[in-house]
């Protein structure tokens, strides 16, 4: 099989860099954050890249980053929360290995916090969150194979439900 062994998508601060740590660890593969690639390539923050050169611009780096992953990676990858907004990204999405991490707002609001630098949420992060995900969570559900809840869970837990529900062995 070529591309990634396990592709994790869901909203900011769900978790998807550190579950996809654990995953390569307990699979022996690598971990990819498609995030940190459009960081290292720009040499600056996501958020100061909004900033300097708009949403757009930025969306246009990430699908560029999420074509590039997906056909060089085949460990683990973690998604950008708004990568699945691109229907040319959930195209190349389709017949993969996605999992959707889901948690509630209540949820966000403890792991993301007020005053994270989250450049879509500086205003009214609870309401700017909800609508973020109304219109996500239909996105994430298109290209998911799996979803799996992280409420009240941890990492570590999270992980084995991925490794159990896409039935893959740990080395």
């Amino acid at each position: 099989m070529s591309g990634p062994l396990v592709i994790l998508v869901g909203p900011m601060g769900v978790g998807k860099s550190t579950v996809g740590e654990l995953l390569a660890q307990r699979l022996g593969v690598g971990c990819r954050d498609t995030d940190h690639d459009i960081v290292e390539a720009a040499g600056k923050p996501i958020s100061e890249i909004f900033l300097d050169e708009g949403e757009p611009h930025f969306r246009a780096l990430e699908r560029e980053a999420v074509r590039t992953a997906l056909a060089e990676h085949t460990g683990i990858l973690a998604l950008g929360g708004g990568a699945v907004l691109a229907q040319e990204t959930r195209k190349l999405l389709a017949g993969t290995p996605v999992v959707f991490l889901d948690m509630d707002v209540a949820e966000a609001v403890k792991r993301v916090g007020l005053d994270a630098p989250r450049p879509l949420l500086m205003m009214n992060p609870r309401k700017q969150w909800r609508e973020l995900m109304d219109a996500r969570r239909p996105l994430y559900t298109e290209v998911a194979r799996a979803v799996v809840s992280t409420e009240n869970r941890t990492p570590d837990e999270v992980a084995g439900e991925i490794l159990d529900v896409l039935e893959l062995k740990q080395k």
